[in-house]
């Protein structure tokens, strides 16, 4: 899978102009993906996949609001493949993370 570009699409079209609440959405976004991520990443060493589809589970919201189409699908199956145990897919998803944080730390 190809990775696609985060954008700030879907927070502009929620804030309607409001750069405060941009701002905040993106703030945010800045905070909390770091720690999920490690949150992630340990349940995965630990081989809890339960956890491990929890983590991506919200991880794949803010996915969503950084408007990638492609990657949110992927974060969907993934959830649903650690379910089964399957972690097939880490590389993959931890690639769609790291494509996130590069994003977040240009704007």
């Amino acid at each position: 899978m190809q990775l696609d570009t985060p954008n700030l699409s879907y927070i502009h079209m929620l804030s309607d102009g409001d750069k405060e609440f941009e701002a905040s959405m993106i703030a945010i976004l800045k905070r909390e993906l770091p720690i999920e991520k490690a949150a992630f990443v340990e349940s995965i060493l630990d081989k809890n996949y339960k956890i491990s589809a929890e983590h991506v589970h919200k991880i794949k919201h803010k996915i969503s609001i950084l408007g990638l189409v492609k990657s949110y699908e992927f974060a969907v199956s993934f959830e649903e493949s650690l379910k089964e145990e399957d972690s097939s897919g880490y590389d993959m998803f931890m690639k769609i993370l790291q494509n996130m944080e590069n994003f977040l730390t240009k704007i």
